[in-house]
């Protein structure tokens, strides 16, 4: 019998089941992997003694589907897959995409636009309105108060009502669901569990919680955007997991009531997540489909911790998982490296030992533990917080056990560590080693820009931070006689960005000879700090106003600037710098981005030189790539 959970009605059958306790929907393949959400929940579920089946990627243009495990006991449990849907289907520029990494063969069009409301709709009109559906992931929990919607242009209300969900999970989600499933087996209604933390509910006002703290409402945040930046202010004030209140928010006859949220899983609960009997890859039924590109990724990749105290203004992080840190147990991560190197295609090579920070193993002090975050504090920006507790110990010693595990050849951090709190560390042995046994030629790091000014609307460290680290990475790897390389991940058209500090970034990479692969635009996505300011024009947390770059002719030069030393880059370059009036940047000098006229470099030389500039950067062809994942 197969090992996967049942995806017909055969497999009930197969397994004694006639009618399954909780049915889970998903906008991803089925993927049996602890790095897709949804099979964490569906095996949380299964262990705490329930039958559990996966609806995956439903045909949305009928109702068969969701029809075809029929009627769950208790619950239906939706989400729109690993990454939000909108962001699956459309780039920053609102092109749509034609692949999807989640899907089948990696082709796109198996998930429709805002699955989860889509879903939600559709097992509506097959099950009616008393059915219960929860819903949860990412794109349910960014989406959980009034929103503004890049692709739409315009303030959304709440997912919940939208897709006529009764209950919604934000956050990872295990502890909510646990207490979720044994009340409704014990008999309670959906609708009587509205005491759950973590999770937020629709009511009539008259039944609104006592002594919450109560945002504009969603029609005063669609009236103005002074009230839409003090309702993100609240909502992101309120998201700890120990001092955090209910917060409230009125949608004309109905009030959303988001409970306090959930804490963290302790490390041995964690422990216990990751050793569900997970198959560890996609189910057989897609292997003739090509199977599904995403496993390629985490495959032979380990993640040890949650949670970011970096707690970067443009990352949904701070709104989902939190930014407390916890982590697994050394043994609980030597255990799942002990199964990878048993798998038919291991090769040698753990990709990744990380999570959304690779090198954070504890909270960034131990106050946290009792008091929570600082309110409207941020731990390592624009200066590292007096007491930041910075230690690496534990995170080296288990690295090094990895490394001695028999059939292990290499074992790589892939996942992007905080340069910041790395330099911070007064022992150096974690960057010798680093260097030296756990970069695979390149070291991704994410200074994303060097102006102070965008900087700190980012949320980011400074940039003499990222030189320091760049000096010292640059120095060991010259210790340990190896030629490797920094690759930084640099951003245009963040809120605070002017074309003046666009060109500012270009002089800087020039000064330093980086010539960026990879840029990406700013992505206005829900649930952010850097959204909010884009879509207000204000600095939530300070209420300051600040400059966004919206036209798609400025963001387009604010992009080219980035890497000006493209040839197709040019016009756009030229355009900017005449109307930023930087004049003495055209021309022939060593401190100019372009020529007045000709083409900026030989096309030829540029895609066959390999040579190191001063600080040992690679220089590359001019090669832009998008970054679809985690940014630190």
């Amino acid at each position: 019998m197969s090992g996967f959970l049942p995806i017909s009605k055969q497999d009930m059958k197969d397994r004694g089941i006639e009618q399954l306790d909780f049915i889970c929907i998903t906008g991803d393949a089925y993927v049996d992997h602890p790095s897709f959400g949804m099979a964490i929940i569906s095996r949380v579920i299964e262990s705490e003694g329930f039958t559990v089946g996966v609806i995956a990627q439903p045909n949305y243009h009928n109702l068969q589907d969701f029809q075809k495990l029929g009627k769950p006991k208790y619950a239906f449990l939706v989400n729109s897959g690993n990454v939000d849907s909108m962001v699956t289907h459309y780039t920053v520029a609102k092109r749509r995409r034609h692949d999807d990494a989640y899907s089948p063969g990696g082709k796109g069009g198996y998930r429709p636009d805002r699955a989860v409301n889509v879903y939600c709709q559709k097992l509506r009109e097959a099950f009616g309105e008393e059915q219960p559906i929860i819903i949860g992931g990412l794109e349910a929990s960014l989406r959980r108060f009034a929103h503004y919607d890049y692709w739409d242009d315009a303030v959304r209300p709440t997912i919940l009502l939208e897709s006529k969900a009764d209950l919604l999970v934000y956050g990872m989600g295990e502890l909510q669901t646990k207490e979720i499933v044994h009340r409704l087996a014990n008999g309670e209604s959906i609708k009587e569990l509205t005491d759950i933390r973590g999770t937020c509910y629709l009511t009539e006002p008259v039944n609104t919680p006592w002594g919450a703290k109560e945002c504009p409402s969603f029609d005063q945040v669609v009236a103005s955007k002074e009230s839409y930046a003090k309702a993100c202010k609240i909502q992101f004030l309120e998201q700890d997991q120990i001092t955090g209140k209910t917060v409230i928010q009125r949608h004309g006859n109905w009030m959303l009531v988001q409970n306090p949220p959930m804490r963290s899983l302790n490390q041995k609960e964690l422990d216990r997540v990751y050793a569900l009997p997970y198959m560890r890859t996609y189910h057989p039924v897609y292997e003739p489909m090509g199977g599904v590109p995403a496993i390629q990724e985490v495959e032979f990749s380990i993640a040890h911790n949650r949670g970011c105290f970096g707690d970067c203004n443009f990352c949904a992080i701070t709104l989902h998982q939190g930014r407390h840190v916890t982590c697994r147990s050394e043994k609980s991560v030597l255990a799942e490296a002990k199964k990878l190197t048993q798998l038919p295609n291991f090769k040698g090579y753990i990709h990744d030992v990380g999570g959304p920070t690779a090198d954070f193993r504890k909270p960034s002090c131990q106050k946290q533990n009792e008091h929570g975050m600082c309110r409207g504090k941020k731990c390592l920006a624009p200066t590292p917080c007096k007491n930041l507790e910075v230690d690496h110990r534990e995170y080296l010693h288990m690295l090094r056990e990895l490394r001695q595990l028999d059939g292990v050849k290499k074992v790589f951090i892939r996942s992007g560590i905080r340069y910041d709190y790395l330099i911070e560390d007064p022992d150096p042995t974690f960057m010798r080693e680093l260097v030296e046994h756990h970069v695979s030629g390149q070291l991704k790091v994410a200074p994303e820009h060097c102006s102070n000014r965008v900087l700190d609307c980012m949320g980011k460290p400074h940039v003499e931070i990222y030189k320091k680290f760049m000096d010292r990475f640059y120095q060991t790897t010259k210790e340990v006689g190896k030629e490797q390389y920094l690759v930084p991940y640099l951003m245009s058209s963040h809120p605070g960005s002017t074309l003046k500090e666009a060109i500012e970034l270009a002089e800087f990479l020039k000064k330093e000879h980086i010539r960026p692969e990879q840029v990406q635009d700013f992505y206005p996505t829900p649930g952010t700090i850097s959204t909010c300011m884009f879509y207000t024009g204000y600095h939530p947390l300070t209420m300051e106003k600040v400059y966004v770059p919206k036209s798609s002719e400025e963001k387009a030069m604010q992009r080219a600037l980035l890497q000006y030393f493209m040839p197709k880059n040019k016009p756009l370059v030229l355009k900017a710098l005449r109307q930023a009036k930087r004049l003495d940047l055209i021309g022939t000098g060593p401190n100019c981005l372009v020529r007045p006229d000709g083409p900026s470099s030989n096309p030829q030389k540029q895609a066959t030189k390999q040579t190191k500039g001063k600080r040992g950067t690679k220089w590359q062809k001019g090669k832009t790539t998008r970054k679809t994942g985690k940014r630190n």
